[in-house]
């Protein structure tokens, strides 16, 4: 399962990267532009560890995640998901649109419901960091079913400002993260703890 897992984590980041590659030049690199790619890559990051635990539970593995991929990818994640807004949020306030969510309203007014399910995976998703604190309360198990309206909601607000997605093969491999992150949440927590909560 290990060889998998790296596998996945490896093919989530070069994927997004050539994508990205394709439609940017290096020597014309602005905080617009380098934005965007660390979002994808976080989500395809976080797509593994779902896929990953369903992969476990349906095989009947005892082996649990590889330590070193899980601090790589989980540190990586938490850089990413803070790194991609927080691009981009600097950049619109050096091109004078201020902070969220004035920047917001100003530069994306048209695609703010987009921008708005970014934000709310983004707390989300920020939230499960306070696992290490509360993941021993009755009441934790409600973060982490959260967690997959996070991965929903990155989900679509990809697909609505993506500029990667509008490659052909790109949105073919983003609906095969949601369909097998679909399946991954349906067995994992129907089929195989048979639904209970």
């Amino acid at each position: 399962m290990n060889g998998i897992e790296w596998t996945l984590g490896v093919t989530a980041v070069v994927l997004p990267t050539i994508a990205w590659l394709s439609r940017n030049s290096l020597s014309e690199l602005t905080l617009y532009s380098i934005f965007p790619p660390l979002g994808i890559i976080a989500f395809g990051l976080m797509w593994t560890h779902f896929v990953m635990g369903a992969l476990r539970r349906y095989s009947g593995s005892t082996s649990s995640p590889h330590w070193l991929y899980m601090n790589i990818s989980m540190g990586l994640v938490l850089s990413l998901i803070v790194l991609h807004p927080g691009l981009l949020w600097v950049a619109l306030y050096l091109d004078g649109f201020g902070l969220p969510p004035q920047s917001h309203l100003e530069a994306y007014s048209t695609q703010i419901l987009f921008v708005t399910l970014g934000t709310i995976g983004l707390l989300i998703f920020l939230s499960y960091e306070f696992k290490r604190f509360f993941g021993q309360r009755s009441w934790w198990k409600y973060i982490e079913w959260l967690q997959i309206l996070g991965m929903g909601a990155i989900f679509v607000h990809a697909i609505g400002l993506g500029g990667e997605l509008q490659l052909s093969w790109f949105m073919v491999v983003w609906i095969f993260y949601g369909l097998t992150l679909a399946a991954s949440f349906v067995y994992s927590r129907f089929i195989y703890k048979k639904g209970s909560i």
